[in-house]
């Protein structure tokens, strides 16, 4: 069977039922750095996972890409079965996935995902800027899968805090200037930032995304990112003043040691290059908080001061440019176990499976893959679409 055929046999079955929402997932299988699987027991894995989790004898589609520093795989296939009924995808993650993978870690003797004590996949990395600069496909896929790792997972009480970690991966939330369009209607678009910090690529709408990040959406959880901080506050304060009880120490050496901690630490200048305040992103605890809200002796003006620092000379040294930082996950890899996830249940109903299939056939940047993202958990009742080859 040639592509063509492969892709007419899922939308026939996909014609089989008009009343389901949802007509197509996709679903991503992770697994630990150490572990190095031929093709062939990636093939069996699949095909075993998908039986456990009720898809047996439904034809599927399996990709394997190799743009991150884990082995994965990818998996497209529809939940409408021959006789015309769908396979039911409530809890599906949190209940068949779950189980199927544990049971697959034990028969395969893969290293189980419990073993990774902060549950995370693997650790994102700063947009590939040459490939988003290809076009809006290259550049909203390159975004996407950015957000849907930060704004699910980090604390941010502003556009500038969720900007300051946003920009540790070339992206930028923007609002637009003065008098644009953009600003005049409270809208919000996404950018992507050269080395300098430089918009560049074509802008991406909030509302094109399929989590709609849109600027009222994103404000709307401000309140509660403000509150869930507030715990979460100390352990920052108390890796600096550890750091800093060797008074010998400058910004520069701060900046190292919070971020062997998994703290990245961004400096915010003015365009004389005069560093007027300090924002810290934990990468553990997922929170971002600016110097002054950890308390008067962490705002920027203390800090300087308690690491002997000499403003005007680093203004001089700095020439004027924002300073970015790098991402502490960089060190080390948080990869454990087979982790099935980043079911896309939606995919399928917004850009069609031949849209799908063009997303697995690419080798852009891979969202995070959660073992709780697996179920369906959309409740709205959504316009329906029928499935076509574009």
């Amino acid at each position: 069977m040639n592509f063509h055929q492969k892709l007419a046999r899922l939308e026939k079955l996909t014609e089989l039922n008009q009343r389901t929402k949802v007509n197509s997932v996709h679903i991503s299988l992770n697994f630990d750095p150490s572990e190095k699987l031929s093709d062939e027991l990636l093939r069996e894995i699949s095909s075993v996972y998908l039986d456990k989790i009720g898809f047996e004898g439904q034809p599927y589609l399996l990709y394997q890409h190799l743009d991150a520093g884990h082995p994965h795989i990818h998996l497209v296939t529809t939940n409408i079965k021959p006789d015309g009924k769908a396979i039911n995808l409530n809890n599906l993650g949190r209940n068949q996935s779950t189980v199927a993978r544990k049971e697959i870690e034990i028969v395969y003797g893969l290293v189980k995902a419990e073993d990774n004590s902060q549950r995370e996949l693997f650790r994102l990395k700063p947009v590939n800027i040459e490939r988003a600069l290809y076009g809006r496909v290259e550049t909203k896929r390159a975004i996407g899968g950015v957000l849907n790792s930060v704004l699910k997972s980090y604390k941010f009480a502003s556009l500038y805090e969720l900007n300051a970690v946003l920009g540790l991966y070339h992206i930028t939330a923007d609002t637009g200037g003065d008098g644009s369009r953009t600003k005049a209607h409270e809208g919000l678009v996404y950018r992507v930032l050269d080395e300098a910090g430089n918009k560049v690529g074509v802008p991406i709408k909030a509302s094109d995304f399929f989590s709609k990040p849109t600027l009222k959406n994103i404000q709307a959880r401000f309140a509660e990112n403000e509150a869930a901080k507030v715990p979460l506050r100390g352990r920052v304060r108390n890796l600096i003043d550890l750091v800093l009880l060797n008074d010998k120490l400058g910004l520069a050496d701060l900046k190292v040691a919070l971020k062997r901690e998994g703290i990245d630490l961004v400096l915010r200048q003015n365009k004389d290059g005069l560093i007027y305040g300090l924002t810290y992103i934990d990468h553990v605890k997922k929170a971002i908080f600016n110097g002054s809200e950890l308390g008067k002796t962490y705002s920027a003006k203390a800090i300087l001061e308690r690491c002997k620092y000499s403003v005007a000379d680093e203004g001089k040294k700095q020439n004027g440019k924002v300073e970015k930082v790098g991402l502490a996950g960089n060190r080390g890899n948080g990869n454990k176990g087979v982790k099935p996830g980043n079911m896309v249940a939606g995919e399928g109903k917004n850009k069609g499976l031949d849209g799908m299939v063009a997303t697995l056939l690419g080798d852009g940047e891979q969202g995070p893959a959660m073992d709780w993202e697996l179920k369906q958990s959309k409740k709205k009742k959504k316009k329906r679409h029928r499935l076509t080859l574009g």
